[in-house]
């Protein structure tokens, strides 16, 4: 079924039916997404994500108000109109799409997308709007493309991996990432979150890769056997509704990163790896996440590096009470690999 076929006869108030004969008359929630993010790429639909903070900033400004754009409707998440389809950034086949994916959201005078989609790497991921308020919120920010990054200057140490996992996979970057890079491996993308779990998969799909297996898992309960590579790029904040998307726990934030490992620890192969890409809060020079990996890891049977990426995140939270004390908010990048791989 070609891409264009996609929003025939969907009976949506306001759009237009094409006349392309479909035998799917109505898609199921996933099928119209995949579908949807097929016709995006198809157009050379191309967004980089931002902080909140920015975010804010930019929609903020005069002129911004509405979208013109496909990048203004699915990357800003502004809101878009269908009453002049002639200047409506988006289109009655992409309308019905977005119905039939049921992410339209009413607002006085048009609609929103309630999903955003971003492009990294060439792959389009669909994740939550702008602003992340709910609980299940999938997020995707500049964090991912740290995360990344770091994760594919990694690949030269692994001359092939087996299995793997994602452990948090949001919108699936990391399982996707492997994937891609060991086509041959079989890769596990894990989360609690069941938004998150729809959402990796129709971007797998959309990837184009079938070598990626997800499931609901809390850190990798329910999940039998070793890995060969563990990744995490899990929250790390302390926020104060303590959203599942979000929040890192007690320890500054860390508690969650510290549970990924003391998880990952037990379930590496002789030459397993856990890359983990976190944030760690400096409090008069000292980092608390750092600490706790000492006592962990220290004189134990796991070689381990340890080294910020980026020295100051998400300054913002800083006027959080939580971190009331701390100096800054760190990216750190985590290595731990069996002894036998390091002798």
């Amino acid at each position: 079924m070609k891409i264009s076929q996609a929003s025939e006869r969907m009976n949506v108030p306001g759009s237009v039916e094409t006349s392309v004969e479909m035998s799917l008359r109505q898609p199921d929630r996933a099928q119209a997404l995949h579908l949807l993010g097929e016709r995006l790429l198809a157009e050379g639909y191309h967004f980089t994500t931002v902080t909140p903070v920015t975010h804010g900033r930019i929609n903020a400004r005069s002129g911004n108000e509405w979208a013109r754009t496909t990048a203004d409707v699915f990357g800003w998440s502004r809101p878009f109109r269908m009453s002049d389809q002639a200047s409506s950034p988006v289109s009655p086949a992409l309308h019905a799409l977005m119905h039939a994916a049921q992410i339209l959201q009413p607002v006085d005078g048009g609609w929103r997308s309630t999903l955003r989609a971003s492009t990294l790497n060439g792959r389009l991921y669909f994740h939550s709007a702008y602003p992340t308020d709910q609980d299940d919120s999938v997020f995707f920010g500049p964090d991912t493309y740290r995360f990344v990054r770091a994760l594919k200057t990694e690949f030269s140490l692994f001359p092939a991996v087996h299995r793997a996992v994602d452990i948090g996979c949001g919108a699936g970057p990391g399982a996707l990432t492997i994937a891609a890079q060991f086509p041959q491996s079989e890769i596990f993308a894990v989360d609690i979150n069941d938004a998150a779990l729809m959402l990796t998969t129709v971007n797998a799909q959309l990837a184009k890769l079938e070598n990626v297996a997800v499931c609901k898992s809390d850190l990798l309960t329910g999940l039998a056997g070793e890995f060969d590579l563990i990744v995490s790029n899990p929250p790390y904040l302390v926020d104060p509704g303590a959203r599942t998307y979000r929040h890192g726990g007690g320890t500054l934030g860390a508690d969650l990163s510290l549970a990924i490992v003391d998880a990952a620890l037990q379930r590496l192969t002789p030459q397993g790896v856990l890359l983990m890409y976190t944030g760690a809060a400096i409090f008069e020079g000292r980092d608390a996440f750092l600490m706790e990996l000492e006592q962990r890891l220290d004189g134990g049977n796991h070689a381990w590096s340890y080294e910020e990426i980026d020295p100051d995140v998400f300054g913002e939270e800083l006027d959080e009470p939580a971190y009331a004390h701390c100096d800054r908010i760190a990216a750190v990048w985590l290595r731990i690999w069996n002894r036998t791989m390091a002798d």
